[in-house]
């Protein structure tokens, strides 16, 4: 049962018909595919996402836990209106092939992220960051997943960016929100509401904005994002940002059979002057969302990722640091692209013209993962990591490869050990289902050794 109040509120923005599809309807399933690896086999797929080229919508919900592909990276489950944000990014980009800096600030558990990953120029990096520790570990699972290997994972609060200065191009701003938009798919989301807390919420989301606002460079452009219908939290904050901190609203291209819905008035009705999209269930195949983007005023500094000062400062082993093992450069399909180095036992890899940004980050944020990690050192071995087998940057040939069937995938995912075939090298092997990497094993010749990271098994068939 919704509430009362939170209904009166849609009908007063003369959005009546979305307490009727929050009440009664199903939500939609869909997926959304990695562009960078394997072609995917979508069972269930009913139509495209008009607004996604690599998003799905499906028939019925398959268990996704018992497919491979999934724990592959292959494809990301996720609601159909939230992979709107790949458009978004493609729109206000434009052609302009110059790599930029991006922020997702609030950025668990990944979906958004990964979506805007697809849509940047060549060369881009991301800091995808997340406060709530339990969601920042999700988030970097899901980003290792992805495969993409320009991207700093950290844990923190907005404010810490603040204190960065000007840094980066785009902020993508998907902000905690009184979670309205969700109502159909989570019950807590219906038992939580209340007007004192969508107050609450505008009140923490205006000061995100300002925190992410002051490490937006001039020009660059803030994509803000919520989850909710009223206007507290969207149209009133989108207003506040355009008049208190000097922004200006950008225009996104959309199409009318989409079924988005534009700014709206107090009155309920629309108001053009404020580019907004809102999603509305029963209008739009998806839940509910609003997105606005905003450009700083300024001139541009150029939107260009940061780049070294002297190429020495990224190159080389740091004064005091462990060496790092001579076959680790050998894992990457372009070493030469990449600054490794070791940190402890953990060996890593990060592109070298992003090694600055990197460093500035660590300076104010806890970084929980950037780029590559290539391996754990362990007595004389290097051990390589998932971390490794997932990204795009791992060299093809870096390992023999041994192709599973799926039950065997799945046991592998569970924790077991597969029994290699005859005539597979000792030492480290790559499984791979259906041709794409799935995870590493050493084989002693008699058994092999999992390696496949425990608290991403599968814990129930």
């Amino acid at each position: 049962m919704l509430p009362e109040r939170f209904i009166e509120m849609l009908r007063g923005l003369r959005l009546g018909d979305a307490a009727d599809a929050i009440a009664g309807g199903e939500p939609e399933v869909s997926v959304r595919v990695n562009p960078r690896k394997a072609p995917v086999s979508v069972e269930n797929a009913c139509g495209q996402v008009p607004w996604c080229r690599e998003g799905w919508y499906l028939s019925e919900r398959p268990s996704f836990t018992l497919d491979p592909q999934w724990h592959q990276g292959r494809y990301y489950v996720q609601e159909g209106a939230s992979m709107f944000h790949s458009h978004v990014v493609r729109s206000v980009i434009g052609s302009d092939p110059c790599p930029i800096t991006v922020l997702d600030a609030c950025a668990a558990p990944g979906g958004k992220t990964t979506a805007v990953l697809d849509a940047l120029p060549e060369g881009s990096v991301v800091v995808a960051n997340e406060y709530v520790p339990s969601r920042a570990a999700v988030l970097r699972e899901n980003i290792i997943k992805w495969g993409y290997p320009a991207v700093i994972v950290t844990r923190g609060d907005t404010g810490q960016f603040a204190r960065m200065g000007e840094v980066f191009d785009l902020i993508i701003g998907d902000v905690p929100c009184s979670g309205e938009g969700m109502m159909r798919k989570d019950s807590e989301a219906v038992e939580q509401w209340s007007p004192g807390l969508v107050r609450e919420c505008a009140a923490r989301q205006w000061e995100i904005v300002t925190n992410l606002w002051d490490a937006l460079r001039p020009g660059g452009l803030l994509v803000y994002s919520t989850c909710t219908f009223n206007r507290e939290e969207n149209e009133l904050t989108v207003r506040r940002i355009l008049d208190e901190l000097g922004g200006e609203s950008v225009p996104v291209p959309v199409v009318s059979e989409w079924g988005i819905t534009p700014a709206i008035l107090e009155d309920g009705t629309e108001d053009s002057g404020m580019h907004c999209y809102r999603f509305i269930p029963g209008r739009t195949r998806g839940e509910g969302l609003f997105v606005s983007v905003i450009r700083k005023s300024g001139e541009p500094s150029c939107m260009r990722a940061v780049v070294p000062e002297r190429r020495s400062k990224v190159k080389g082993k740091a004064k005091g640091a462990p060496a790092v093992p001579a076959e680790a450069s050998g894992w990457l399909s372009d070493p030469g692209a990449y600054a490794v180095y070791s940190e402890g036992e953990r060996v890593s890899a990060f592109p070298s013209v992003h090694m600055p940004l990197l460093q500035l980050v660590r300076r104010h944020v806890d970084v929980i993962h950037e780029g590559v990690c290539l391996g754990t050192v362990k007595g004389r071995d290097l051990v390589p990591s998932q971390s490794l087998v997932m990204s795009h940057a791992m060299r093809r040939d870096a390992f023999p490869r041994v192709e599973v069937d799926r039950a065997a995938a799945l046991g592998y995912l569970r924790g077991d050990s597969p029994v290699m075939p005859s005539g597979t090298p000792r030492g480290f092997v790559l499984l791979t289902y259906q041709g794409a990497p799935l995870g590493m094993v050493k084989n002693l010749g008699s058994r092999s050794n999992t390696l496949y990271p425990q608290p991403w098994r599968i814990r129930r068939m």
